[in-house]
């Protein structure tokens, strides 16, 4: 098979989704454009600041992008790619996609709260306690993971490390011209692009190279910053920057593709185990993660999203279409390694340090049917990649820090301080980071981040059904996620203590514990909620 053909097929279904169950969830949603927004109602130009759509856009997919739908649909290829494409398909479309929007309309329902405040309402103080530390845990682990794996892109790409440092002080000038001086976002968005092309130029010219522990210390102080900065300095001009870098090399890799038009070499399917992995079910739901559903997701939608968004219309655009658009960016990572044979696929992973590596790679080759030399295309790729993974990373220690301080709100007065819940959250996830390698974090990082979406999706519902509206769409996704989730802590938490790495195994016993005692939390207010609607019918 061509693979051309594949990514077209996929790109059309992709779109006819955005058309079609797009607008039935808007429709179940009740989704009014003339209601007002937290975002209006609630500023006050630090985190509720209303931005325009496609700097929301911008700001919301660079941030649940990410490295996911690079390093899980290329790590769970070893399957063969028609399982990967099949659930990045239908996970996207029909469960990561309603993950993403109902939990943003959820949340500007409810005054832009998170999802532990919404399952605090309809589920209690102790539903709410659980969901937060489970975020936390997850979170820590999200930018644990991520340090990781900037670093050692950073190591393996020293060009991209230099590009993304002049990067970020390109993102602090860009938000201020256009937050403080008032300038017009179109031509400041073409001198900011101009100003990214020519950091890519200076990294290839002048490399800046440091150890993997070096680079995690230095992103550490990162990710504090941007976590104690108003939203507008850093966090929101960064991530509208790095949606062009994304929409670039999506744009060059496709039409890369379709000039070099690969035929598809890897296997359609390898069987249903792998000795590194593990059975394809659960293993192949939680390693893909990002690209087919994400609970971080749902944190970045209630999180940072639902303080922006300036029209509940554009919610559909932002937040479906955004994970849609994930969905095909997984796609490409699929074919970056489907037109390799197994053996020239295992070596890539092995020479160029892993799945970022092999991506870039990838694309690299593809773009250089453009016309771009593919040492460039390789770097350029390198730098993007490294930008979603920041661009994670940030939002991640944001998101973290809101949990923190969300959960120590009515307990400890200390938390409530911006700089004292940063740093506690930072400090698990730097243990980690520094501990450990991607590859032992990341199928942790998976469960964890699926159950997350799970437990949001039982939020929605739970909300839903208080409400008195339909609510099978989320229903139905929440009960797979869940069966998928709790299979895999289990035989995460077997597979650790069988290597005696009992940080892991003892991350997912917690994990696990979690999710039950909150799964039956959201099971019983449901069951109250359908009961009282019964009796209300009878009387």
């Amino acid at each position: 098979m061509n693979l051309l053909t594949l990514l077209l097929i996929c790109g059309i279904i992709l779109l006819i989704a955005y058309f079609t169950y797009g607008r039935f969830l808007e429709k179940q949603l009740k989704v009014d454009g003339d209601r007002k927004t937290p975002a209006h109602e609630m500023y006050d130009g630090i985190d509720y600041v209303p931005a325009k759509k496609p700097v929301l856009l911008g700001h919301h997919f660079a941030t649940i992008a990410g490295g996911g739908p690079i390093v899980g649909p290329i790590t769970a290829a070893v399957f063969g790619w028609v399982p990967a494409v099949l659930w990045i398909m239908i996970g996207g479309i029909f469960i990561g996609g309603v993950h993403d929007y109902t939990s943003l309309q959820a949340s500007i329902r409810h005054k832009a709260q998170s999802i532990g405040m919404i399952i605090k309402q309809y589920m209690g103080n102790r539903g709410q306690v659980l969901f937060l530390t489970f975020s936390i845990a997850t979170l820590m682990l999200v930018v644990g993971v991520f340090i990781i794996l900037v670093a050692n892109t950073f190591v393996a790409v020293p060009q991209a490390a230099t590009a993304s440092v002049l990067f970020l002080g390109i993102a602090v000038i860009f938000g201020f011209f256009v937050n403080q001086m008032r300038m017009n976002l179109f031509v400041a968005s073409v001198l900011g692009v101009i100003a990214m092309l020519l950091s890519v130029w200076v990294g290839i010219q002048y490399p800046l190279s440091l150890s993997a522990t070096t680079w995690s210390l230095i992103l550490l102080g990162y990710a504090y910053a941007a976590s104690v900065l108003p939203v507008w300095i850093l966090l929101q001009p960064r991530d509208y920057l790095n949606s062009f870098l994304l929409y670039g090399m999506i744009a060059g890799a496709a039409v890369g593709m379709i000039i070099a038009a690969p035929t598809i070499q890897f296997p359609a399917f390898t069987g249903f185990y792998n000795e590194k992995l593990g059975f394809l079910f659960p293993i192949l739901f939680i390693t893909i993660a990002c690209g087919a559903i994400s609970g971080f997701h749902s944190l970045v939608s209630s999180g940072t999203t639902a303080k922006q968004l300036d029209n509940e219309k554009n919610g559909r655009f932002i937040a479906y279409g955004g994970m849609l658009l994930e969905a095909f960016l997984a796609i490409i990572s699929v074919g970056t390694v489907a037109y390799l044979t197994q053996a020239d696929f295992a070596a890539r992973m092995s020479e160029l340090g892993g799945p970022i590596g092999t991506f870039s790679a990838g694309v690299g080759y593809f773009m250089s049917h453009v016309g771009i030399p593919e040492a460039t295309a390789v770097t350029f790729t390198a730098l993007t990649a490294s930008a979603f993974l920041l661009t994670t990373l940030d939002s991640a220690t944001r998101l973290m820090r809101y949990a923190i301080q969300e959960l120590g709100e009515e307990r400890t007065n200390a938390f409530k301080n911006n700089h004292i819940a940063t740093t506690v959250g930072l400090i698990g996830a730097g243990a980690l980071a520094l501990s450990g390698t991607w590859q032992s974090v990341w199928p942790l990082f998976g469960a964890a981040n699926q159950m997350l979406g799970a437990l949001a999706l039982l939020a929605v519902s739970a909300w839903l059904m208080k409400i008195g509206a339909k609510s099978f769409y989320v229903v139905i996704p929440m009960v797979f996620m869940l069966v998928v989730t709790i299979a895999a802590l289990c035989m995460l938490m077997y597979q650790n203590a069988l290597a005696q790495n009992w940080l892991l195994a003892g991350s997912a016993f917690v994990l696990f514990v979690l999710c039950i005692f909150l799964a039956i939390e959201g099971w019983s207010s449901m069951a109250k909620t359908t009961k009282k609607e019964i009796v209300s019918s009878h009387q």
